[in-house]
């Protein structure tokens, strides 16, 4: 039961670390919004 219980906490750590990188470090390319052109100037939503 210890060792299920030490392999559940080092992923929540390995997700919350893998969560702060992603955050505030480097965004992978598939993360990365895309820019939408958009059919006119400015950003009216069409």
């Amino acid at each position: 039961m210890e060792l299920f219980q030490n392999i559940i906490v080092i992923l929540i750590f390995l997700v919350a670390l893998g969560f702060v990188i992603t955050k505030f470090f480097w965004t992978p390319s598939f993360l990365k919004k895309k820019k939408d052109s958009g059919c006119g100037s400015g950003s009216c939503g069409c």
